[in-house]
């Protein structure tokens, strides 16, 4: 969800401003989403590297608007039947925001609608360290063989686990790069770029994705439908939409 900072350098507001009509912009998303009966969203909403190289005070501030927008709709997300889920290394943001983390979780977690997930504290690069480390910790108990490992054993041990791939990954504010954000997820993920800031992004600019990721055909390394073949086909495609 690129350009928050941008969008407020072009009206001369505080970069602070930009943060929060980014998070206004998830409303319009979230509600789209829970409207077209959408399985999985996923938000890359708190980098890593934000946590790391951006100033004390603009971190600070984040994790705020973050206890603010849990505080302010959870009764928004129970009317809309989404679920609210974290991947990240979650354990390392604050206790206070760990609480109203656990806190929205637990107040959404009976609903069936869309999942919504926030990647918080997030890099793909940690949480491929993260998950050798734990699949290590199995072949040092006995549990698995080195010679044995699969890429599901690998696969089981991200922190989605639990979803499944993403079929589209939408990038706004026009950035051509993938910026550490579900490597291994994305390997046969669909890309959808927009010039479009964060903070004017709207359902509407999602449904557009969703309607240019519909036309196009997805081949999974093998071949157009019609194109003959003796050994290479196609794999079948989810139904997932991750933004």
């Amino acid at each position: 969800m690129d350009g928050n900072g941008r969008w407020a350098g072009k009206r001369r507001l505080k970069r602070f401003l930009g943060h929060q009509q980014g998070a206004e912009a998830v409303h319009f998303v979230v509600e789209t989403a829970s409207r077209i009966d959408l399985p999985w969203l996923t938000l890359y909403a708190f980098s890593l590297e934000n946590n790391l190289r951006r100033p004390k005070t603009e971190v600070s501030f984040l994790m705020r608007l973050l206890s603010a927008y849990l505080t302010s709709n959870v009764q928004r997300m129970n009317d809309n039947n989404v679920r609210i889920h974290y991947v990240g290394r979650t354990h390392e943001l604050p206790n206070e925001v760990q609480e109203r983390m656990q806190w929205a979780a637990e107040a959404t977690q009976q609903n069936t609608g869309t999942t919504l997930t926030l990647a918080l504290n997030y890099g793909a690069r940690s949480e491929l360290v993260d998950a050798f480390k734990r699949l290590y910790a199995e072949i040092e108990q006995k549990h698995i063989r080195l010679d044995d490992i699969t890429e599901q054993d690998i696969q089981r041990h991200l922190y989605t686990a639990h979803m499944p791939d993403p079929d589209l990954l939408i990038r706004t504010s026009g950035e051509m790069r993938i910026s550490n954000y579900l490597l291994w997820q994305i390997a046969y993920t669909e890309i959808f770029v927009t010039n479009r800031l964060w903070p004017d992004f709207r359902g509407l600019h999602m449904l557009e994705a969703i309607e240019d990721f519909q036309r196009r055909e997805r081949r999974y390394g093998g071949l157009s439908d019609g194109s003959e073949s003796d050994d290479v086909t196609s794999l079948p495609a989810n139904q997932l939409v991750n933004s």
